[in-house]
């Protein structure tokens, strides 16, 4: 796996020549117009992440997700046939009634069952998706069950993670996600089932949100009041800068130091951290499992092997951030665009469950740590959407350490760009719009 270290004199914008260095124009984060080809061109093409298997461990549990971004009114269901984990959109081939739904049918429900009954007139599908049942199927005109079954959606299952992707021609799960998914293969994501959620619609564009954690050179300004006032101060006047940057085709990542457990100065952190032993890192204590120390990490995860290593994020194209710190947890990130100047942020945390009630509110205090920062950037960035929807400026300076906010924006014109053309030529197909990464990777440039 290629890795490309900081040179001494330089900067690590100078790896990929093609993104440049003058200001980038964010008028893809205003523009209806743009939006509407972002979800053709992109949102329908790509694979999006759905959650893990864990939601549904067992034959015939099932959860629903609703997919804006893909489309108005498109729902799924996702379901374990016992043999697999399948998904359907979630609409009866009689007369289109949703299929699975309880009081309001825009919410998103979960459950289990041996068969799905439609609430209007009672067809059933089994859990592979076949018609099983027709109320007076002899008043119907010559039908046969075997040609009506739920429509399917691609699904497929990487390191316990469930993606769907509604272009029938696309490439694989696997292909897609390249080096950086070969790369995370191994860690050991099934330990970590004890999951904290968090679910809100942010009044801002969904790039701008993932602008937000490409980055940490916003840290030690917007998120000075979580830190000690010796540490924010410090932090302040030095600056940050992470310890590595990659790009590999649509994907990057970036690693940065941080992530201590526990801090080298006791002081460095407030009261109830050093109670807990807990803090926006995380649990300070590593649990007591296989792959997750130093030398046991996946080739992707601290690619330069740092000894001040403590977390990396790794942008998987186009909305899904998967989060890993060096205490032994991780968290995803999710960004599902309703509007140009609106999407949904999902937020998930796994820890490995805890055994004891230190190891609970240890945990419990991660999560809502988390939950502040959290809130201190979308609240920020919602005061972005509303500037730069003025226009009165359009073009803005990126920095060295804003390298993958460059490579975000150009890699969702890239895709934009193919649709229209495709479109011109007549040809939808998913090889004209789909991800061309390795006429793109960096590492061959």
């Amino acid at each position: 796996m290629a890795f490309f270290p900081k040179p001494a004199v330089g900067s690590w914008t100078e790896n990929w020549p093609e993104l440049g260095t003058g200001p980038v124009d964010y008028t893809d984060s205003v523009d209806p117009e743009q939006w509407k080809l972002e979800q053709q061109a992109i949102f329908k093409k790509t694979w999006l992440q759905m959650g893990r298997v864990e939601l549904v461990p067992k034959k015939g549990n099932y959860v629903t997700r609703e997919l804006p971004s893909v489309g108005p009114g498109v729902s799924i269901i996702i379901v374990n046939d016992g043999d697999e984990i399948r998904a359907f959109y979630n609409l009866c081939r009689h007369r289109g009634n949703k299929l699975v739904w309880n009081d309001f049918p825009g919410e998103e429900v979960s459950g289990s069952c041996r068969q799905f009954v439609c609430k209007y007139h009672a067809w059933r599908y089994d859990l592979k998706g076949d018609l099983t049942f027709v109320q007076q199927e002899s008043e119907f005109f010559d039908l046969d069950k075997a040609d009506y079954p739920l429509k399917s959606v691609r699904c497929e299952v990487w390191e316990g993670f469930i993606f769907v992707n509604v272009d029938d021609n696309a490439v694989s799960l696997r292909e897609y996600l390249g080096e950086f998914g070969a790369g995370l293969e191994g860690y050991p994501f099934h330990e970590m089932t004890e999951h904290y959620s968090y679910r809100s619609e942010i009044n801002a564009n969904w790039k701008l949100f993932i602008d937000a954690f490409t980055e940490f050179y916003h840290a030690p300004i917007l998120h000075m009041k979580q830190a000690e006032r010796e540490e924010a101060e410090k932090l302040a006047k030095f600056g940050f800068e992470a310890l590595a940057y990659d790009i590999k085709g649509d994907h990057c990542m970036v690693s940065s130091w941080g992530g201590m457990s526990p801090p080298k100065d006791i002081n460095m952190v407030k009261p109830i951290e050093q109670i807990l032993h807990s803090g926006l890192f995380g649990p300070w204590d590593r649990p007591d499992i296989k792959g997750i120390l130093p030398d046991e990490l996946p080739p992707a995860i601290n690619p330069g092997r740092h000894k001040t290593w403590g977390t990396d994020s790794f942008e998987f194209f186009p909305n899904f951030t998967l989060l890993f710190w060096a205490p032994g947890w991780y968290l995803t990130y999710n960004y599902w665009p309703t509007a140009v100047d609106k999407h949904i942020f999902e937020a998930d945390l796994y820890f490995v469950p805890p055994t004891n009630l230190r190891q609970r509110l240890s945990q419990e205090l991660a999560a809502v740590t988390f939950k502040e920062y959290a809130f201190q950037d979308a609240n920020t960035l919602e005061a972005t959407q509303t500037q730069i929807g003025t226009q009165v400026v359009k073009d803005f300076p990126l920095c060295d350490q804003e390298i993958l906010l460059r490579h975000l924006h150009m890699t969702a014109h890239q895709y934009v760009d193919r649709y229209k053309e495709s479109m011109a030529n007549g040809n939808g197909s998913a090889a004209a719009v789909g991800s061309e990464a390795e006429e793109r990777d960096p590492a061959n440039v």
